[in-house]
């Protein structure tokens, strides 16, 4: 039909009837209704896919059909038929330059041609279809994170054409926007969309609003759980034996070790610097605190245990020294004149000691009676150092295990209602 034609180039020759007759006198550097008023334009987007939703890079990837209808009196012809032409004839007619203001990256796809639709109705009304892939700037916030819900959109303005000689509408509403119905997404699920219309300084923008939810189960089954798994391990520790060293340490520090490997590991898909401070990093921040506080659990009760022993072998030491005496007969008394030597004094030598024991005790109350101020005062001091440290004395060290049974999973239920409440549905 076209003998020797080449397929970079067309002319008007090689053009059919209708289409040669068309653009004969067109200029396609005029936009149409032009020193008439402006010309409307109505738009219709078909969501293909949305690939990826990145929360490091605050973005997503979107493949879309767009699709933009208007009206060019310059192109009307009489029957009641609508012509389709090659994509690539695109270059002859003036088209709108849209273009998308949030947009880091996209390109129209050309396998195995450029993906184009034009298709001229009698009327002189033009429907110009293109298929693009687009990577999308989304602000997210990643406070209630993997709980958040995030709203991103996708904006669409003209690039050189202001209200006064480009006007866009959406041709059916909020059913202009199709496809998300029977998305599918891997981390999200749509709640909602819809679409609106802006105007500023002259500028008309036109966007579709896409609400969508994170799906809570994967992470749960990836790291709260886990977490929950570590916290209860290492209260195992409280039912061995404080007498069990290497046992009690080594649960201790490897769950806290774990635990140290699954925070880091939940923050991998997440931006590093971040100024949020995100629910996954509350709840691994608790858990980690429960970990860590059974493991100092274990240091003071082995603490007070080995001070219990060495009060108690010192009482069985006295014991029985004073036992040895009195099967000799006799009691060992340091003399203060000769502090490196011993006397032994038998039963003999009571009533000596009875009378010196008053002397003493007459030449104290004389001192006290010449510093009355500073005896009340030292005493006063030394009785509330022996209050203060009555506070840290534990009798039996092994009630610090029976009570960290209740009081570790009492205290770890209650944080995690309160967490859950908090956000899920506040």
């Amino acid at each position: 039909m076209f003998p020797n034609h080449n397929w970079g180039e067309w002319n008007d020759s090689q053009l059919q009837p209708t289409i040669q007759r068309l653009m004969k006198g067109y200029n396609r550097y005029l936009r149409p209704n032009f020193n008439e008023g402006p010309v409307e334009i109505g738009m219709s987007l078909d969501i293909a896919s949305i690939d990826a939703i990145s929360e490091i890079n605050m973005d997503y990837t979107a493949t879309i059909f767009l699709r933009q209808r208007w009206r060019d009196s310059r192109l009307v012809f009489p029957g009641n038929e609508s012509v389709s032409v090659d994509g690539r004839l695109v270059s002859l007619l003036w088209i709108p330059d849209t273009f998308i203001p949030d947009s880091k990256r996209s390109f129209l796809h050309d396998v195995t041609v450029e993906n184009r639709l034009i298709r001229i109705f009698s009327n002189g009304t033009v429907l110009y279809a293109l298929r693009i892939t687009a990577t999308i700037a989304c602000n997210m916030d990643l406070t209630k994170y993997p709980m958040d819900r995030q709203v991103c959109t996708l904006q669409l303005e003209s690039w050189g054409y202001n209200l006064q000689d480009v006007v866009f509408y959406w041709t059916r509403g909020n059913d202009s926007v199709r496809g998300l119905d029977t998305l599918r997404l891997a981390q999200y699920s749509v709640e909602s969309y819809y679409t609106t219309v802006s105007e500023a300084d002259s500028i008309q923008s036109w966007c579709y609003i896409l609400r969508c939810r994170r799906n809570v189960l994967f992470f749960i089954l990836e790291t709260y759980v886990p977490s929950i798994l570590l916290v209860v391990l290492s209260w195992v520790s409280f039912w061995i034996s404080q007498s069990s060293v290497p046992a009690r340490t080594c649960i201790g520090v490897t769950t806290v070790l774990t635990m140290t490997t699954l925070m880091m590991g939940a923050r991998t898909s997440l931006p590093n610097a971040n100024c949020f401070i995100k629910a996954i990093d509350v709840y691994l921040g608790i858990c980690f605190t429960f970990i860590f506080g059974a493991l100092l659990e274990y240091a003071c009760a082995h603490f007070y245990t080995m001070q219990h022993q060495t009060v108690e072998d010192l009482h069985r030491d006295l014991l029985r020294e004073l036992n040895e005496s009195n099967g000799n007969g006799s009691i060992p008394i340091i003399s203060s004149t000769q502090p490196n030597q011993s006397v032994e004094i038998g039963s003999t030598a009571e009533e000596p000691m009875e009378q010196s024991a008053n002397s003493d005790t007459k030449n104290h109350a004389g001192s006290k009676e010449k510093m009355p101020g500073q005896g009340c005062g030292l005493s006063s001091v030394k009785d509330a150092s022996r209050r203060a440290a009555s506070v840290f004395i534990v009798e039996n060290p092994h009630n610090i295990d029976r009570h960290a049974r209740t009081v570790f999973p009492t205290a770890f239920l209650f944080v995690n209602i309160l967490y859950w409440l908090y956000y899920l549905f506040l």
